[in-house]
């Protein structure tokens, strides 16, 4: 795209018209194997102008209800119909186009999201990873021969998938949120209805419409888009569905989890965090800001593994925050198509006026602005990169996710004081901490309270790697060799008097 103007509200319909396919950018629902055009819509914004980006397909409650009902059939042939072997191939084929348009997706990402084309590019390849890595689980959902307590008789154990699952998407991982959820559960032999987020719907009918060029029933992937929430809780009452996958927040996901106690569905639940990001005074301070810099100003600070709360010993913290201002001084605001932006926009209004009441609340009660600390005089929802010094835990930051580009700094003084502090949090999603003392990475590592741990390294998220947490962050777990058992039953078949 070149260079563009803050205030440019026309260049998303160019970057659109410049997409080799431009049959991805979908406004309509995907109810039924047919793409539906509804009367009712509702606007998508485009963050980095906060203009109109386009008009999608507004689902009610009898779109849902009519997709779940598809959904049904479509799973039992799906399932009594293909091998493990078979449905591993169709994910490949997804996979592989998905990695043949790229590029569209990642435009069309960005676009909707804000985030920079770089980093929407590299989501894409993090989504297809999950497909790929999938496709090679499928053929190993093994059951087990158990030794039986009774004289000639065997238990044998087989996998099966748990039906119709309903799945409920954010915003600021448009792509990867949507793969990591229905790849597994393709893999084990699900059909899914899809609630994208409203936010950034058109990520998700792109991938529906590779999902079906590459050769998936189109029955067993039903996308409905919606600004109504009392349609979209029918994926957590309606007892044709199995099982309920969401991502987002802890309220909202309380919310789901009672809904869903009604039908007794499985569920996995990916909440809200307060990640502690721990500077220990022997740690390699250039290898923690770098730390720093990916897990809290990536996405705009906008994702559930940032680094919220940063822990610095009093004898670093000085050096350690010097550094990082060093390096956040040198990002730059602008349009996620914008080659030379490093920070895109947050994804609507709320984000900025949260941030900048974070920013406010800490300096009204101590803390110092090291850097940024304001919301730019120009059109979108951008807010500056900002480093707070001086936070304690009494400012707003210690206890709420701030879900923007905000480094605030703690300092400490000893491994007990700091492990407490970490873990004095309702949640327990992701951490991390940077030393170079082995036998403190180990035994730190089993104090802190959370699901995932990052040591000497800011980047924790991979296709292989167990995504999910404790507490009030929520239970199950994504992606991995753990991720296909959220989406399948085990079934004992107990066969006896083999004398016979």
């Amino acid at each position: 795209m070149g260079d563009v103007p803050i205030g440019d509200a026309e260049y998303h319909k160019k970057a659109v018209a410049g997409l080799k396919d431009s049959s991805l950018f979908i406004s309509e629902a995907f109810i039924d194997g047919k793409w539906v055009k509804k009367e009712k819509l509702f606007d998508v914004y485009e963050p980095s102008t906060g203009t109109v980006l386009g008009k999608v397909s507004n689902c009610d409650l009898a779109d849902f209800q009519a997709a779940i009902k598809s959904a049904e059939l479509a799973q039992a042939d799906f399932w009594e119909n293909t091998t493990a072997s078979q449905r591993g191939g169709l994910l490949r084929k997804w996979y592989d186009l998905i990695i043949a348009n790229a590029d569209d997706i990642a435009v069309i990402l960005s676009l909707e999201n804000g985030k920079t084309l770089s980093e929407a590019k590299g989501e894409v390849l993090y989504a297809a990873s999950f497909v790929a890595w999938f496709s090679e689980e499928a053929p190993r959902a093994y059951g087990d021969t158990i030794p039986s307590g009774t004289p000639h008789t065997t238990v044998l154990t087989y996998k099966e998938p748990v039906g119709v699952c309903g799945i409920i998407t954010p915003w600021n991982f448009p792509a990867a949120m949507i793969t990591r959820k229905i790849a597994p559960a393709f893999a084990a032999g699900n059909a899914v209805v899809i609630k994208p987020p409203s936010e950034t719907p058109y990520t998700c009918a792109a991938l529906a419409k590779l999902a079906v060029e590459a050769g998936m029933d189109g029955k067993l992937m039903q996308v409905c888009p919606t600004k109504d929430r009392a349609a979209a809780t029918e994926l957590a009452t309606n007892p044709i569905v199995k099982k309920i996958s969401f991502t987002g927040s802890t309220g909202v996901g309380k919310m789901l989890a009672k809904l869903a106690a009604g039908t007794l569905k499985r569920a996995s639940l990916e909440l809200g965090g307060n990640a502690p990001f721990i500077v220990f005074d022997d740690a390699d301070l250039n290898l923690a800001v770098e730390g720093a810099m990916f897990c809290k100003f990536r996405c705009s600070g906008q994702t559930c593994v940032c680094a919220n709360r940063l822990f610095v010993q009093k004898g670093v913290a000085e050096a350690f925050t010097a550094k990082l201002v060093e390096k956040v001084k040198a990002l730059k605001n602008g349009h996620g198509l914008d080659p030379e932006t490093t920070q895109g926009p947050l994804v609507n209004k709320s984000g900025v006026d949260k941030t900048r009441e974070h920013v406010e609340d800490a300096v009204s009660k101590g803390a110092k602005i090291e850097f940024g600390g304001k919301a730019p005089d120009t059109p979108g929802f951008f807010f500056e990169p900002t480093v707070l010094s001086g936070v304690t835990p009494e400012m707003m930051v210690a206890n709420d996710e701030t879900f923007g580009p905000l480094a605030p700094i703690f300092s400490f003084e000893t491994e007990a004081e700091v492990v407490k502090m970490a873990n004095d949090t309702e949640f327990g999603l992701a951490g991390y901490f940077f030393s170079k003392d082995i036998g403190r990475a180990l035994r730190v590592a089993r104090k802190l309270q959370c699901g995932m741990l990052g040591v000497n390294t800011g980047k924790i998220s991979a296709a292989e790697a167990p995504f999910g947490g404790v507490k009030e962050s929520g239970y199950g777990r994504e992606g991995s060799m753990y991720g296909l058992a959220e989406y399948q039953n085990i079934k004992s078949v107990t066969i006896g008097n083999l004398n016979l």
